[in-house]
């Protein structure tokens, strides 16, 4: 048994389906942007557009340090004047302790003053905290649709997917996979790469139309063309198994070791059972023992459940063959794997230090 669940949006089973990993819905630069010195003059006169842009270079550090506490100062600056892009961003600052301390109700509540005015990024963080259920909101899919429905009205491609996820999988209204493929083949129109991935999915598993790995292929092909990691595993998977195609297990590590640079859990794990059962490669208890390791750190539950399993069978087969598996690794894949997860680790507790910082700041 492989332990991998099969993945359409990042892994979940539709009914038995895991709701997908989310692209946040990112701020558009203003179009006044010239230089920072511009920029902050028309900010410091009051020009709400200006100190948005202003704000968004200090929270990316273009043309400035990156600097939260100048971007909060300048977003807040912005949305005191009720401008809708401001306030969405603060809400997401809030919600994921971008340089603020987490607060869900706040991030509501900057969200619910952005969508008011019809802001699609807005809407669809509506929709996205509805449907998670975080502290301070309810989950509720009938509302979270609602909102998703909102934006994809406006063309906004990650809502659209959304939207066709949510028939897909029966979340807030009735189970339709007609109606998920309309709204999937809206948003891959719009360039999204989930709604790509899910198309190829569906055609896999011959969800409401007849099962067809040559469309899968297609589909997963093109996500992966526009980096979709979860697509380039998927495409792995099938040649590692010969799904629609011809068996190739050197296909499959090359499209496994592509995800996993970007950080995609169930291709280490897939890797570490290529390595562990020489499936195209030679035996390798090491790498198989290092690739299980980085997907189980990433929660993974198959790469925990095939660690140990993994490890238990090492230690009790004696004759060093533990003490060989635990041996240093040099392998440019998975260094970069774990190069990957220090850097996603390192932003993690920035941002979080920032937020613990403007939060005792709020206090005194």
């Amino acid at each position: 048994m492989d332990g991998r669940t099969r993945a359409a949006v990042a892994s979940f089973f539709s009914l038995a389906l895991l709701c997908p990993m989310r692209a946040r819905a990112q701020q558009p630069v203003s179009s006044q942007d010239t230089s920072t010195g511009s920029l902050l003059a028309q900010a410091r006169a009051g020009d709400a557009q200006s100190q948005f842009a202003l704000a968004n270079r200090y929270f990316r550090g273009v043309d400035v340090p990156q600097d939260y506490a100048q971007a909060v100062f300048w977003y807040r600056e912005s949305s005191d004047q009720g401008f809708a892009p401001a306030e969405n961003q603060l809400g997401d600052m809030y919600e994921h302790k971008f340089g603020l301390p987490r607060e869900y109700k706040r991030a509501l509540d900057y969200y619910r003053s952005a969508a008011s005015q019809g802001y699609a990024l807005a809407e669809y963080n509506l929709g996205s905290l509805f449907e998670d259920g975080t502290r301070g909101v309810k989950g509720n899919y009938k509302q979270a649709l609602e909102w998703y429905r909102k934006a994809a009205d406006q063309n906004l491609p990650q809502a659209e997917k959304q939207v066709g996820y949510f028939y897909q999988c029966g979340f807030g209204v009735r189970r339709d996979f007609a109606q998920a493929h309309a709204w999937y083949h809206r948003a891959a129109n719009h360039g999204d790469s989930n709604a790509e991935n899910q198309l190829g999915y569906m055609a896999e598993e011959g969800w409401g139309e007849p099962q067809n790995y040559a469309e899968a292929l297609s589909w997963f092909q093109k996500a992966a063309e526009h980096d979709s990691d979860a697509a380039a595993e998927n495409i792995g998977y099938m040649f590692q198994y010969g799904f629609g195609v011809q068996k190739d297990y050197v296909r499959a590590m090359s499209w496994y070791v592509k995800a996993a640079a970007q950080g995609n859990s169930d291709a280490e794990n897939q890797l570490g059972r290529m390595y562990q059962y020489g499936q195209g490669v030679e035996e390798d208890d090491a790498r198989a023992l290092s690739w299980y390791q980085l997907s189980a750190n990433q929660g993974n539950m198959h790469g925990q459940n095939n660690l140990q399993a993994f490890t238990e069978d090492l230690q009790e087969s004696g004759g060093g063959a533990w003490q060989t598996a635990t041996a240093a690794v040099n392998d440019p894949a998975i260094v970069q794997a774990q190069r990957w997860t220090n850097i996603q680790d390192l932003r993690s507790r920035i941002n979080g230090l920032e937020g613990d910082a403007q939060e005792q700041e709020d206090l005194a």
